[in-house]
């Protein structure tokens, strides 16, 4: 399971957890401008908008998980199991592939609006990437600096929600997510209120009014959190601040080895947390094994060629000695 946010300071942050008890060799992966994708029924886009996020890269096609382009656009898939239908391509509608639909919005769309349009001509077509590699049922929360948007493929066709929380993580649908929110908005980062009137009843401890705020790891508890952490985030404008402070909430939903034991006997893992500055093209993460952040900028590629660059995890805990090393 995994938890999408977003964040605004001076600038605009996108980014997720992914959260499985397992790894697909996904590294940064930056794709050039006129990297050649291929889809599946919309024929060959030879020239696009450049690409940075991570992704497994597999026939040399990157299969991003999130990602931006250059111009700030932004687009996570989460799992969204059980809901998430695809369809028979359908004539008059843009068949895309659910793989194809995060380099298909961000190699042509600068922005929500454009995203908007594009999204009204689209069908998930019900095509895997290959044998070994199905398709994983998902939905996807779109982003700018102006706002964000989640996108379900159900049993009813393409549905587009306006997010006005820019938080995403899983099941059930985002309509539900949002009403459930509703049931929280007692909760506060002030003093609790006395409303019984007596005056010997005073709080004994920090933090009581966010009293009730679900600590679970279920999708539902998940998003609740984090929005109400997002909303009550407050940090310096600046880069390092921002960024540090966008670690932190998403900190907030991260997964713990040994907390949510899968039925083969594996545990789900945070593997790693992201973080997109949307006006430089910066990618941040962390690890699960490394929570120092590292960082590839989309700049400092060569964005007119046709080959990917790909940047493995740095996955190695580097601890710093102050005093030396025993």
């Amino acid at each position: 399971m995994c938890t999408a946010v977003t964040y605004k300071t001076n600038h605009t942050y996108f980014g997720r957890t992914l959260d499985l008890e397992y790894g697909y060799r996904e590294q940064v992966v930056v794709t050039p401008r006129n990297f050649p994708f291929v889809f599946r029924k919309m024929g060959e886009m030879k020239s696009h908008y450049s690409i940075i996020g991570m992704a497994t890269v597999a026939e040399g096609y990157p299969l991003y998980y999130e990602a931006a382009n250059e111009y700030g656009l932004a687009v996570a898939g989460l799992n969204f199991p059980g809901n998430a239908r695809y369809f028979a391509p359908c004539q008059g509608k843009d068949n895309i592939t659910p793989f194809e639909l995060i380099p298909w919005i961000l190699g042509q769309c600068k922005n929500l609006t454009e995203a908007r349009e594009l999204l009204n001509r689209i069908s998930l077509c019900d095509i895997p990437f290959s044998k070994e590699l199905p398709l994983s049922p998902l939905h996807w929360m779109i982003a700018d600096r102006d706002g964000s948007i989640t996108v379900e493929s159900v049993a009813e066709g393409l549905k587009i929600y306006e997010n006005s929380v820019g938080v995403l993580t899983n099941n059930p649908p985002f309509d539900y997510q949002m009403l459930h929110l509703c049931d929280y908005l007692n909760l506060t980062p002030e003093k609790p209120q006395n409303r019984f009137g007596l005056e010997d009843l005073i709080p004994y401890s920090r933090g009581m009014g966010a009293m009730g705020l679900p600590g679970d790891l279920s999708s539902a508890s998940r998003f609740v959190r984090a929005a109400f952490t997002k909303a009550n985030s407050v940090s310096g404008a600046g880069e390092d601040e921002s960024v540090s402070q966008f670690f932190h909430i998403l900190g907030s939903v991260a997964q713990t080895r040994g907390c949510c034991r899968m039925p083969d006997g594996c545990y789900e893992i945070t593997r790693y947390t992201s973080c997109i500055n949307l006006d430089l093209g910066i990618y941040y993460y962390t690890t699960y094994e490394n929570p120092g952040i590292s960082a590839v900028a989309l700049c400092k590629c060569a964005l007119n060629t046709d080959r990917l660059y790909q940047y493995p995890l740095q996955t190695a805990l580097k601890i710093a000695f102050q005093n030396g090393r025993s």
